[in-house]
């Protein structure tokens, strides 16, 4: 009986002193509201936000304080479109052909470190050969440090289309990819890749619905699903439970994947004020991603980066692209916040801000974008995108306060994850 007795009050023991961490927060921002209070601690138990008081408060013994009080304090970002199998460099599209799935997965986790400690401590995946999924179960696992990842897996495409595995390889080596590689080419073909990718362990679907820029395809945004196909995707989605988002450069391939359902337009370059008012009646969210569209068209002037029929679509699209987004903000598009990083360097994604900011659009609205909308989306507004008790400890801090100076969050000091430290500056 004594035995037992002090098995439980061992235990109790270790119960007791479990090891809190007190962050003193010089700033905190109320990204729902975009208002700033000084002064608090937000104590942090396991991975969860346990309170936020005010004053610098002081735990136990054993636990651990973390000076913030010359810091503006904020919730870890949130990326809706991010690529963690690769970066663009003149050798991409020869990697294809040499690079093992091993040598990606390795590669991917060094993206995903930088993405982390770059204050992104959940990312949307759109679009891989499949090590995405790996990848974030890595992460899940803590083997890998790295965002929170929800993945696509392998994006669904039509023959010949943007997402089409074997665009560009001789004749030899293109065959004839179909619903488990990710093209499809009819409803039933829709309905089976999605069950695919349910298989695979997404957790969401892409689709190309119109040409993009970085495949080695003729057109950059002529439509290439059906209605019928897009509507088969979101229905055969929704029993999984999937949501869809859309790649969609071109104006007629949006307005087809808008009516037929999807949750998100990624990209929407040539969106039409019609397809701005079909978003807004159908409350699809547009993913602007303005900063792939600034870097590709840059790069594309870059002798040799990148292939001719490439490069001429992102000396097209780059151009428009911010200004579309303008016109769709002031619209009153919903928007959600994303970048697109893989195709410009994985940790950069913050200079999406200033791009946004140079469009109209406040900081304070591409804040509240890059947190609560995208937790939102995510079905995660209950756990993510905010600092509040019971929320997941994501919390990220920074020099100055982002609301005056956007380009702070492009130099994050202090990246907490599930109540982890990642980094501490």
């Amino acid at each position: 009986m004594k035995r037992v007795l002090s098995f439980i009050a061992l235990i109790s023991i270790c119960f007791v002193s479990a090891q809190d961490t007190y962050l003193h927060c010089g700033n905190i921002i109320d990204v729902a509201t975009g208002k700033t209070e000084s002064e608090k601690t937000i104590v942090v138990s396991a991975n969860k936000i346990k309170s936020i008081q005010n004053g610098y408060v002081l735990g136990s013994a054993s636990d651990t304080t973390i000076d913030l009080k010359d810091k503006t304090v904020l919730p870890g970002l949130i990326d809706m479109h991010v690529h963690m199998e690769s970066e663009f460099n003149p050798q991409s599209y020869i990697k294809r052909f040499t690079n093992n799935e091993a040598d990606v997965a390795f590669e991917s986790t060094l993206n995903a470190k930088k993405t982390l400690m770059a204050g992104f401590t959940t990312v949307r995946d759109l679009g891989g050969s499949g090590v995405n999924i790996s990848l974030r179960n890595a992460i899940n696992k803590g083997i890998v440090a790295g965002p929170r990842i929800f993945t696509s897996g392998k994006a669904l495409a039509t023959t010949g289309g943007h997402a089409d595995p074997s665009n560009g390889m001789k004749k030899s080596l293109m065959g004839d990819p179909g619903p488990k590689e990710g093209v499809v080419n009819s409803p039933e073909d829709a309905k089976k890749a999605v069950r695919q990718r349910y298989k695979n362990g997404a957790d969401l679907i892409k689709i190309t619905a119109t040409g993009g820029v970085m495949s080695v395809a003729k057109s950059g945004h002529n439509p290439q699903f059906t209605l019928d196909e897009i509507k088969a995707v979101t229905r055969t989605a929704k029993n999984y439970g999937f949501s869809v988002a859309a790649h969609a450069h071109g104006d007629e391939g949006m307005k087809l994947a808008i009516i037929g359902g999807v949750n998100t337009i990624e990209h929407g370059s040539f969106m039409s004020e019609e397809t701005m008012d079909l978003m807004i009646k159908h409350n699809c969210f547009l993913i602007p991603t303005i900063s792939a569209g600034k870097q590709v068209a840059e790069k594309a002037k870059v002798a040799g980066f990148f292939p001719p029929v490439v490069a001429r679509k992102a000396l097209e699209i780059g151009p428009i692209h911010q200004a579309t987004m303008a016109k769709a903000y002031k619209k009153g598009v919903p928007m959600g916040f994303g970048t697109d990083a893989g195709v410009f360097p994985h940790g950069t994604n913050a200079i999406e801000f200033g791009y946004l900011l140079e469009s109209g659009i406040p900081l304070k609205e591409s804040l509240k974008a890059a947190t609560v909308i995208n937790a939102n989306l995510l079905d995660m507004a209950d756990q993510l995108g905010q600092l509040k008790e019971g929320f997941l400890a994501d919390i990220i801090a920074v020099e100055d306060n982002p609301l005056n100076k956007a380009s702070t969050l492009e130099n994050v000091l202090f990246v907490m994850k599930d109540g982890v430290v990642y980094k501490n500056n």
